[in-house]
């Protein structure tokens, strides 16, 4: 009897009993969703350095009056274009400083000014910051480049100070031939030439100096990024 009531109860414990998933038929776990990939990144656009924009100067520009760091205003004359869309438009600002200038001297030394574009102003009021210089002054008569900064250099004025030297020389040589004849022409002269060499000498070289309008051509020195959404014409995401 007492046998029989424990096979009983092991029976009943077995039925009991919780039966253990079996992990070989449980259903896979769904991987993560791979994240988005943002598409509203804006498109890059920028001027690349070594690009040359003809400018107009806004104001009068002379090493006789001239600063350093007086500021310099000009503006575009015609369009920069990138992919057959207006990138610089005719009309828009540059903004520059005067970082060098130098006065002719009485005897040897040219005048010369330098100066460094630093902000560009477009017709919708969007700024962005340039590096540029000057590359080329083809509207500044009787003035050369003189190195890759873009220094304006007034030419040689050796000849008009030898010119008014020769010019002495002859009034004086006319002056003593009055007062004195042949003899008195010589003395003149020489008196007349060291009056017009030391004339010469006191006399500063010319001056260099741009009038308002004056042509010019900018070169960008370092790449300008640009936001294409500010920029009538530029490229946009949607093209």
């Amino acid at each position: 009897m007492l046998v029989l009531w424990l096979l009983g109860g092991m029976a009943l414990a077995q039925t009991a009993a919780p039966s253990a998933p079996n992990a070989a038929s449980a259903p896979p776990t769904s991987a993560p969703a791979p994240a988005a990939v943002a598409t509203d990144a804006k498109p890059s656009l920028a001027i690349p350095a070594g690009t040359k924009i003809p400018i107009s100067l806004k104001q009068a520009i002379s090493t006789k009056s001239a600063r350093e760091g007086d500021p310099v205003y000009a503006e575009t004359v015609f369009p920069y274009v990138v992919n057959d869309r207006v990138v610089v438009p005719v009309g828009t600002y540059i903004q520059g400083k005067i970082t060098r200038v130098q006065r002719g001297g009485h005897v040897k030394g040219r005048a010369e000014i330098l100066i460094h574009f630093t902000s560009m102003i477009y017709p919708s009021g969007y700024t962005v910051m340039l590096g540029g210089n000057i590359e080329n002054a083809p509207g500044a008569e009787r003035t050369s480049m003189k190195d890759q900064e873009g220094t304006i250099r007034q030419d040689s004025d050796a000849g008009r100070k030898a010119k008014e030297a020769a010019g002495g020389a002859t009034t004086g040589a006319v002056i003593g031939a009055v007062a004195g004849g042949g003899k008195g022409a010589g003395i003149g002269a020489g008196v007349g030439g060291v009056a017009g060499l030391a004339i010469a000498m006191l006399s500063r070289g010319a001056d260099v100096r741009l009038e308002p309008g004056t042509s010019l051509e900018m070169e960008i020195q370092r790449e300008v990024a640009l936001d294409p959404s500010r920029i009538k014409g530029a490229p946009t995401k949607s093209d």
